[in-house]
């Protein structure tokens, strides 16, 4: 008995390949949901610090506003490092789940290569890495960098303004 599964188009596996982009796609979500948690937790970190902050004085609230500083920026670069490793695990399942052959194929394979390239950037450079390489490609090319700034902030505004 053949098991193979034919949608609309006529292309056997296609549904098992949906099926599995779903499940790579319900994995990025979670991956997404734990960086946000991650953030969430962050920000009430600095909202209890904030609230221990006006009722110190002195030498006190200088050493907990750096404690608070490092634990939020700590919290950043766990969120960002597992948002790196939940990316790279998408390229895994993306890559496991596309067909070995055909367009189809070649195209999943370069979806996972390049999903697998940016989870390895981000879980290894972290938040201050990553601002470390924009504040440098900025230094290097100022100019398109600043019409770069200008493009973008005249496209969130006319989006901005399109929803008013």
């Amino acid at each position: 008995m053949n098991t193979t599964t034919k949608n609309q188009g006529g292309t056997p596996g296609t549904s098992q390949a949906q099926n599995e982009a779903n499940k790579a796609l319900d994995k990025g979500r979670e991956a997404a949901g734990h960086a946000t948690e991650a953030a969430r937790d962050a920000a009430s970190s600095v909202g209890q610090a904030a609230s221990n902050l006006a009722s110190s004085v002195g030498h006190s609230v200088s050493q907990k506003a750096g404690d608070v500083a490092h634990n939020v920026g700590q919290r950043a670069e766990d969120a960002t490092s597992a948002l790196g490793s939940g990316i790279s695990s998408l390229a895994g399942t993306v890559r496991d789940s596309a067909p070995q052959s055909g367009m189809l194929g070649t195209a999943g394979r370069q979806v996972a290569d390049t999903m697998d390239t940016v989870g390895h950037y981000v879980s290894d450079k972290n938040l201050s890495g990553m601002m470390d390489d924009v504040t440098g490609l900025v230094r290097r090319n100022p100019i398109p960098a600043l019409l770069i700034g200008l493009g973008v902030g005249f496209l969130i505004g006319r989006v901005l303004s399109s929803r008013s």
